[in-house]
């Protein structure tokens, strides 16, 4: 009986390795949806800097700045399922270009909002900004995972959000080489100490530095938006009629490796965005100024690329539950160690961490939906999408941590380290629940 059974497993192996995780005649609209992945990867990461701009040109504390994350993960927490009942009706093909339309508008924003040097208005930017995010992920995420058979999908979407990373990258570099390096106010020790004449220059100077790189993106994406618009996309939509939104709604809050894998992807988001948000804070605690602190930033888009190939790579002989076990347990080892261990070496650890964080978006993801419908993936991608909301709220946590001391990053202790420190003690207890999550999912699904 064991020898038959280890036979078939042998077999099925092999079956699935034979079949392409993307076929030849959906190569070219799959490359095109693969691009998206890297446009909001790019977002993601120049906005990541901001919150340390924008609390040192106009004066935020550490709690007031997170309200630029508040305001672009809010968007996807506000937008997604609306753009998930759209595409109920509509193909991804219109999502993405209502998407796409939104990004812009949003991008084209931060121009009046530079001329007003308003903080409402940037954040109101970021979250039309958003909205458009939450219409591209909506449709991009399931679009990827429908793009060939489903024993290859978990793959095909790693696969695709490979190229996220890339937008990461290349965000990034925009915001370190043509945002933080060029801030006046960066350049000066006490920039509140200035009088209200000279604090006012150098505001207005630097809030057109900020507004710069949303605009030329902005007037990038309409461009995108026509290649879409004349690209002919496979037709992915149901059009076999479907089930009420009430009886959807009633499968997806039944499978609970669906809803714990919502939690584990707010949690998830959550632990991404503090760790890479407030690593300029932890290099501040040891002296290392902001432009270097972003080429720690760099080091660790880098590291979350290849660590997403080798998971992708590894996902052909592990099962996905058991691999996202790993990751996590490991993410967690790397943030005790920048919580407990002092100066550049705790900084090296939560450098570390995008290693084992570059497996958990699409994993978890495809985990979640490995089991809907194509009507069910619809709406259920809309709530792992919104549960992006979890980079809204708790890097604001973090900040209200960070600030028990006062607005610095190093004012106080708490169980003897510093409040920077003993502040990712939140991404640490993410990973321990998504260990649990990929543990779970490997011995009960035996996925």
């Amino acid at each position: 009986m064991e020898v038959n059974q280890t036979t078939q497993t042998t077999q099925t192996k092999q079956v699935t390795e034979k079949i392409p995780v993307v076929s030849k005649k959906v190569l070219v609209p799959f490359i095109l949806i693969t691009s998206l992945f890297a446009l909001w990867g790019f977002a993601n990461a120049v906005t990541d800097p901001m919150v340390q701009a924008f609390k040192k040109v106009l004066e935020l504390s550490n709690s007031q700045a997170a309200w630029v994350q508040m305001a672009f993960y809010g968007g996807y927490f506000c937008m997604a399922l609306p753009a998930a009942m759209f595409m109920r009706k509509y193909s991804y093909k219109v999502g993405v270009l209502i998407g796409l339309a939104l990004y812009a508008t949003g991008a084209l924003l931060f121009y009046p909002a530079a001329q007003t040097e308003s903080f409402v208005f940037f954040c109101v930017g970021l979250y039309i900004l958003t909205f458009g995010l939450a219409f591209l992920e909506t449709a991009a995420n399931p679009y990827a995972l429908a793009m060939g058979a489903r024993e290859t999908a978990t793959q095909r979407l790693n696969l695709a959000q490979a190229f996220n990373p890339v937008g990461l990258i290349a965000g990034l570099f925009v915001a370190q080489q043509f945002v933080l390096k060029n801030l006046q106010s960066d350049d000066i020790e006490d920039f509140s100490a200035l009088d209200e004449a000279a604090r006012s220059l150098i505001r207005t100077t630097d809030l057109m530095v900020i507004r710069d790189p949303y605009v030329i993106l902005g007037l990038t994406l309409v461009v995108i938006f026509v290649i879409f618009l004349v690209s002919k996309m496979p037709q992915a939509k149901d059009e076999n009629g479907m089930p009420s939104i009430g009886s959807t709604f009633a499968a997806l809050g039944k499978n609970r490796k669906y809803v714990l894998g919502v939690l584990a992807q707010i949690l998830y988001v959550g632990a991404q965005i503090m760790c890479w948000t407030y690593i300029y804070q932890y290099a501040e605690a040891i002296s290392i100024d902001g432009v270097t602190a972003g080429y720690y930033q760099m080091a660790a888009f880098i590291i979350f690329t290849v660590g997403r190939a080798i998971g992708t790579y590894l996902l052909r002989f592990i099962s996905s539950g058991q691999l996202l076990m790993s990751f996590a347990i490991l993410a967690m080892v790397c943030t005790l160690g920048t919580i407990w261990i002092h100066g550049i070496v705790g900084l090296y650890c939560l450098v570390g961490v995008s290693f084992f964080m570059s497996l958990m978006f699409p994993t978890i993801y495809g985990i979640a939906l490995g089991d809907l419908t194509e009507e069910q993936s619809k709406v259920g991608s809309a709530g792992l999408i919104m549960a992006i909301v979890g980079g809204a709220l708790m890097p604001k946590l973090q900040g209200m941590i960070i600030d028990l001391g006062g607005h610095g990053v190093n004012d106080t202790t708490i169980a003897g380290v510093s409040e920077v420190n003993f502040s990712f003690i939140l991404p640490s207890i993410c990973f321990l629940f998504i260990a649990f999550y990929g543990r779970l999912v490997h011995v009960k699904y035996n996925d």
